[in-house]
């Protein structure tokens, strides 16, 4: 008797059907763990205002050419800690009141991130990834 499914069930008589025999897969002969494949890294400086991503070789003096904020600004150095002293966790001797305004400051050392590269092409804008989801 032929029936529609090829589970097994409490009505086979056992001895009716044959099972295939399995063969073993083939082990794959390796030393040590698997190394993941991990997306690649770049460390990046952005801007604390518009979070642009500011060119390598910036000069720091001058403004962010996105959003025209200070690049020499407290809110910009990698010291910038809100709950620090002073908000610097240099020894710094004086407060500086505007934290996002020019300072001559000179423990300044801008904040750099590491990023992941999550994908291989990025838009130029966002007018064209917009149109790179409707491309058809």
């Amino acid at each position: 008797m032929d029936r529609k499914y090829k589970q097994r069930g409490y009505q086979d008589s056992g001895g009716s059907r044959e099972r295939a025999e399995r063969q073993p897969a083939k082990k794959v002969e390796s030393f040590g763990p698997k190394t993941p494949n991990l997306m690649s890294k770049r460390e990046v400086v952005r801007c604390s205002a518009c979070a642009g991503i500011l060119p390598e070789g910036v000069d720091f003096t001058a403004k962010c050419p996105r959003c025209n904020a200070e690049l020499h600004s407290c809110k910009q150095c990698s010291f910038f800690d809100t709950a620090s002293r002073f908000e610097c966790t240099q020894p710094v001797s004086a407060r500086i009141p505007k934290k996002e305004s020019r300072n001559q400051c000179n423990f300044f050392s801008p904040r750099t991130t590491i990023e992941r590269e999550t994908s291989s092409t990025r838009p130029l804008d966002a007018r064209q990834a917009f149109e790179n989801l409707f491309r058809k």
